[in-house]
Order: structure tokens, then sequence, then C-alpha cells
């Protein structure tokens, strides 16, 4: 049984409707936390929202003008949606760069400048960027998204140096390849990319580095993001956690 070491918090998960962001919005429900389910996609964000016993909120965070001034009164931020494509440098469609920047990097800086003034104000803030192996390593075919969670890694850096002394953390959760929609379809486009069998995309291409030779469990990750969002970690900033099978210990 997770203890209840979260309740009076309230926490917002971008991207929450699947994947990734649903396993953090259910386990920080499970510990106690008010979650909003933030995601493009209105139907499962509600579903997802009455499940947990929290809200939805229906956005389209590439859509960055209604963020602008937007603020926000929660006291744990996981900034956790993203897109990618895959493609050589040469035929990488300019918007699809933008457009990647745009969700990752954009609407997470926005996110975080409106949650700042409520977490300053009473003195606690957890931040949680949903990073990713390739904040810190590079793979071909992928330069909008190593990029952005390149960029990502700083923003989080730059977050704590300036919540630290109002009692807000920044951290970045680093997961290999994760079993959710948004990698299997990677796989089939792999696949064609390579001209290889959706099989030996995962074995020879997105596990290949790793020496624990399976994908990383969406609750795993959440595991992690909600000890990062707990007292416990109230003197971890700044940091980026692998959880990638030893993929970066080489």
């Amino acid at each position: 049984m997770t203890a209840r070491d979260l309740s009076g918090r309230a926490a917002l998960v971008t991207g929450g409707a699947s994947g990734i962001g649903a396993a953090c919005a259910r386990h920080l429900a499970a510990r106690g936390a008010q979650v909003t389910v933030a995601d493009l996609d209105d139907v499962a964000a509600k579903t997802l929202a009455e499940e947990i016993d929290g809200s939805a909120w229906h956005v389209d965070l590439l859509d960055t003008d209604q963020l602008a001034d937007l603020r926000l009164k929660t006291d744990i931020l996981v900034n956790n949606a993203g897109i990618q494509t895959v493609s050589p440098i040469e035929e990488f469609r300019v918007d699809d760069f933008r457009r990647i920047q745009t969700l990752m990097v954009e609407a997470p800086f926005l996110l975080i400048r409106a949650a700042l003034p409520h977490m300053y104000a009473q003195g606690f803030g957890r931040i949680v960027n949903v990073s990713s192996v390739h904040g810190l390593r590079a793979s071909a075919f992928k330069v909008a998204y190593v990029t952005a969670k390149h960029a990502l890694e700083g923003m989080s850096k730059v977050t704590a140096l300036e919540g630290g002394p109002h009692g807000v953390t920044s951290n970045c959760v680093n997961p290999g390849y994760v079993s959710t929609p948004l990698v299997q379809k990677q796989i089939a486009d792999q696949a064609q990319l390579h001209g290889v069998s959706e099989a030996d995309v995962v074995e020879k291409v997105m596990l290949t580095e790793s020496a624990i030779k399976r994908l990383v469990e969406p609750a795993e990750v959440a595991s992690l993001v909600g000890w990062l969002a707990s007292a416990d970690a109230g003197m971890v900033t700044g940091a980026s956690y692998t959880i990638d099978g030893g993929w970066t210990a080489r």
C-alpha cells in the first residue's frame, strides 16, 4: 500500500491521459495528491480524472499564447507531454522541428513560469521534468527530440538554482525506451527507416546500449516521479535521474 504522503498537495501532469503521464497521475493520486490531468485528448483526460477522483484540463500546449499569462496554483508540476518524429536531418521537416521545440521546451517553460509564484509564496514546490536518456545522450534521426530534451535539462537546472531559496526543487527523470504508445509508434517508424522487423528494432536498435534487455514500464517512471515529489527528496534538486537499464553507464 502506498503511503498517502502527498495528501493536501495539488499536482498537475501534462500529457497525463496516457503512457507515462497516466501512470504518474495514478501514482500521485494514490499517494493522496489532488491531480489535474492535462491533455489534448479531452475524453481520455476526463475518463482518467474520474477514475482517480481528480480533474481534467483539456489543453493544446502547442497554443502557447494561451499560456503566456497563466497562473497555476499547483504544488507539484510534472512536465511530461511529448511527441516524436524520426527522420534524417536533411529530410527533417522544419515545421516538425519547431512543433517539438514548442511542445517540449516552450510549453514547460511557460508552465514553470506560471507555477513558481504560488510555489514561492508557500515555500514549497516540486517540478519534475520527464526528460529522457536522450537528454543525456544522442541518437541519429532524432534531431528535434534530442535537442528539446537537452534544452529541458538546462531549464530544469536553472529552475533548481532559482527555486532552491524558496523551497522549490526541480529535477529530471531520464528513462530509456518506455512501453508507451509513443514508443510503439517509434518501433514501426524505425523498422521502416532501418529496413528491419519491429522485433529487431526493439532488440537491435532500442535496447542495444542497455544492460537490461527490456522496455521500461510506465509505473517504474511514475514511482521515481512520486519520490521526487515527496518530502524525502527535499534536498534533491538540479539532478537528472536515469532509469535506462544501464544505457548511460557506457
